[in-house]
This record gives C-alpha cells, sequence and structure tokens, in this order.
C-alpha cells in the first residue's frame, strides 16, 4: 500500500493544514473523519478520492468552515485555510478565499443570464461596478464562456452550467476553489471541458485546486496529488502514478484505476509480463508496442 506522506521540508507555502482533525455530524454517535492531518500547498491539484461515504464530502466541507459553523456536530483538532481558523471564522469570510463548485451544476444557478450568474456574487460582496464587469469577462474567458455572455442559463449543457458555476466562483476572485464530484453528472465531453477549466486555472492562474472525483484518467494527467479515503481515515496522499499502480489500495478502496493501467493488468493476467504499469493514455502505447516487437508471450 502506498506510503503516507503528508508534509514538505518547506512549509512556508502551505496554504492548508488539518491536524488531527475528527468529526461526527449531529445527533450520531460514530465519526466520519478520523485524525485526519494533512498539508495542501498553494497551487497544488489535490484529487479526493475513495469509495462513497468515505468521507470525501465531510473533508471538503472543513476547507471553508461549513465545518464546523454550518454543520455544527462535534469536530476535533484544527483546520487551518490562508491562515484562517476555521472555528474563528464564518463562511462567507472563507468564500473570499474559497470558492466552492458542487455535483449538481442545476443547484448552483440563481440567475436567468450568464452574465447575471457571474456577478451576482461579485455584487453580494459590494464590489464597485466597473470592477464586476471586468470580472464578468475575465471569469467567462477563463472557462471559454465569452460568446455565451447574454444566454439563458436554462439553454446551456450540463458542462456549460458547470463551467459558468466555476466561473461564479472565479468572479469573488478566490485563492483555492474546491468541487466536490462536479462531473458525477456529465457525460465525457462535459468532463473534459471541465477539466480543460481547471488545468488552465492551475497552469495560468497558479490557484489551488482540491476536487474530489472519481474520474480517475482524468486525475492521472492532471492531479499533482491523490488523497485517499476510507471509511474516513486517510490511507494514502501522493502522486498519481505510485497510488495507481497499488492493486491492494486500489481493491482496499474501491477505486476503478485508469482504464489502460486495467487493460495492461488484464494482459499481465494472460502472462504479457509488461513490468511498468502505465497510467496515461500515451504510456500505454509505447509499453504495448515495446510488447508486440519485443518479448511478447502468447498467452
Amino acid at each position: 500500500m502506498a506510503e503516507i506522506t503528508t508534509k514538505e521540508e518547506n512549509g512556508e507555502n502551505t496554504v492548508v493544514r488539518l491536524e488531527h482533525v475528527s468529526y461526527r455530524y449531529p445527533r450520531t454517535k460514530n465519526y466520519v473523519l478520523h485524525d485526519v492531518c494533512i498539508d495542501i500547498h498553494q497551487g497544488e491539484f489535490i484529487a479526493v478520492m475513495g469509495e462513497n461515504g468515505a468521507g470525501k464530502t465531510t473533508f471538503l466541507s472543513c476547507l471553508n468552515s461549513i465545518i464546523p459553523n454550518y454543520y455544527l456536530g462535534h469536530m476535533q483538532g484544527n483546520v487551518k485555510v490562508y491562515g484562517m481558523d476555521t472555528k474563528e471564522h464564518v463562511v462567507s469570510e472563507f468564500s473570499r478565499k474559497v470558492g466552492m463548485v458542487l455535483e449538481d451544476p442545476e443547484s448552483q444557478l440563481f440567475t436567468t443570464y450568464v452574465r447575471n450568474e457571474v456577478a451576482f456574487s461579485a455584487e453580494n460582496m459590494q464590489v464597485e461596478p466597473d470592477e464586476i464587469r471586468s470580472r464578468i469577462d475575465w471569469a467567462l474567458s477563463i472557462v471559454g464562456l465569452t460568446s455565451y455572455k447574454d444566454r439563458e442559463t436554462t439553454a446551456l449543457s450540463g458542462g456549460q452550467k458547470q463551467r459558468l458555476a466555476i466561473a461564479a466562483n472565479l468572479a469573488m476572485k478566490p485563492d483555492m476553489l474546491v468541487l466536490d464530484e462536479p462531473t458525477s453528472q456529465l457525460d465525457p465531453i462535459g468532463t473534459r471541458e471541465v477539466f480543460d477549466v481547471i488545468r488552465r486555472l492551475r497552469n495560468e492562474e497558479k490557484m489551488t485546486v482540491v476536487i474530489a472525483t472519481h474520474k480517475s484518467e482524468e486525475i492521472a494527467e492532471f492531479a499533482d496529488k491523490v488523497l485517499v479515503f476510507s471509511k474516513g481515515h486517510v490511507v494514502a496522499f501522493d502522486e498519481p502514478r505510485k497510488i495507481f499502480q497499488d492493486e491492494e489500495l486500489m481493491k482496499l478502496c474501491h477505486i476503478r484505476p485508469p482504464q489502460v493501467s486495467a487493460l495492461v493488468n488484464y494482459m499481465n493476467m494472460k502472462n504479457a509480463e509488461i513490468h511498468r504499469l502505465p497510467i496515461l493514455l500515451k504510456e500505454a502505447g509505447g509499453e504495448i508496442e515495446e510488447w508486440y516487437s519485443g518479448g511478447r508471450k502468447d498467452g
């Protein structure tokens, strides 16, 4: 199983720190997070994975003080995000630092037109009108919806609605974006659109991104680290290659590995003996081509 690594020697760029965090919801006896200790650094793309009920959404809710300020329950330990303790600052204060995108695109849209949706959050922050117009143009450009500025929100596809939800968060100019299963209701095209936006935010805007998802192919391609939960416990926190190559971990946590990894594992079961397990499509092509041209064994 992958070794858990949670800290770097140089902690100066640490923007999120969870110290021995345990949590249970109101009127329940069982904890859904157990002694979580995690550091996240500026500009990192962190994927949170695990089976349903593993604690992913609860963990994300700790990052913008929804826990413990909205879902009261009982929390042990400390969470600090950009220097702010979640026990001392309310959700509205964290909204200026941490944007939140939910699973259902429909549940996040409040207005009739695209431009109004992006302006909504900035207006609530009492941003000046000229600055709001600038932020609308910038946010829609980032998510690739500039030409949809005057479109009705009901006319958008699922992927476009989710990108609009991201744009509405960007209008608040947060330092970090947290996404809870943002592509679970989207088709492959919509999924790719959303991940392309996330990649752009990370590469061009240097934004810290934390996303809960089951999309192994995209995580193998984009994420810096994968944080794996099982029954509320952190069981692994490492780069995608090490996570997805750990077959024991994949089975334990019911995580589907990238399809190319599953293919090569199947070929090895048939005596192919491909020793380097790929996690990306371009890697798999090279490994399989080498197997065909070299040491191929018929199964």
